[in-house]
């Protein structure tokens, strides 16, 4: 089974802790998004668990205790570092920090299991095709010696982005390809590995790679594991990577990212964050009486080794 713990929620840079508690006991809960009384419980160990994908913005608060599970588990990196500032990402980093955490953690796991995400790419009168392309050269100079691949997709037009971001440009297939065009270009002048996820376009021809960001080969490659054969399901329309699973809940991250499709609006994932005990098996408040708790199903797809005699 493939855990995504940065689904839903960025569980590296507000739940740490948290997150450290869960892998130490084993287990966590995660109450179902359609049905909130049902709660599931999965197992934490590396006999359940093929691969732990991290996904943050920030990944400074965990980083003195990483260790703690990437010494028992397979474990991938996305790092989310974008062009905007407070005004789009409020409670983000700026770049420059971003990047410095970025060497960190290349430091400690090494940079094949790191790839760097742009994403998603927006307009606005501010954030321009130019400035898109200014600020991704700059940002690839530095972190192409940190990351083993760069990913990229183009902001999903969701009907509450027309609440939460009103100066949103839609993009037109026109502006898709001038943007990809130019962010090849720059990924071939640093060296860079860059490629799309969950974006029907195909920019091949500018040397952009068409994939997901959680496949089979991708984790094998990085992380020295063989998979059984298996078709990638995706986790979502136009998504090819493989099935996994995620834990934490939606409407819990204050970063206040405007584009956001896990937090309907900010003040609900605040007063939820109010919620949180670190302590608790869920990331959100505590079971109660009314709920219902059910193992997962997990299974293993790794091809694993058998001892021989010889």
């Amino acid at each position: 089974m493939i855990l995504n713990t940065g689904g839903r929620t960025d569980t590296v840079q507000y739940y740490s802790e948290w997150l450290l508690n869960r892998f130490r006991e084993g287990y966590v809960l995660s109450r179902n998004p359609l049905f909130p009384n049902l709660i599931n419980r999965i197992e934490l160990t590396p006999e359940t668990i093929d691969v732990v994908v991290f996904c943050s913005k920030d990944y400074a608060p965990i980083l003195d205790r990483l260790h703690e599970i990437s010494d028992r588990f397979n474990c991938y990196y996305h790092y989310t570092i974008t062009a905007y500032g407070t005004d789009i990402e409020p409670r983000v980093p700026s770049i420059e920090q971003s990047i410095e955490t970025c060497k960190r953690l290349a430091a400690m796991v090494g940079k094949e299991k790191i790839a760097w995400r742009y994403d998603p790419v927006l307009l606005t009168d501010s954030y321009t095709i130019e400035r898109h392309l200014e600020t991704f050269d700059r940002m690839a100079r530095e972190l192409t010696p940190y990351v083993s691949r760069c990913i990229f997709s183009f902001v999903e037009m969701y009907k509450k982005l027309e609440v939460n971001m009103p100066e949103l440009r839609p993009l037109t297939d026109e502006q898709k390809r001038t943007l990809a065009q130019g962010l090849g270009a720059i990924a071939k002048k640093h060296g860079l590995y860059l490629q799309t996820c969950a974006t029907r376009e195909d920019y091949e021809v500018f040397g952009i790679h068409r994939s997901g960001c959680m496949t089979t080969e991708i984790f094998s490659e990085a992380l020295g594991i063989d998979f059984k054969r298996q078709t990638h399901k995706g986790n979502r329309l136009g998504c090819s990577c493989m099935e996994s699973r995620g834990l934490g809940d939606y409407n819990s991250c204050p970063n206040g990212c405007r584009y956001c499709y896990a937090n309907k609006d900010h003040a609900k994932a605040l007063e939820n964050y109010r919620l949180h005990d670190p302590k608790s098996p869920l990331l959100l408040g505590h079971v109660q009486e009314t709920d219902t708790i059910k193992p997962s199903v997990q299974t293993s797809m790794l091809i694993k080794n058998e001892p021989t005699l010889f």
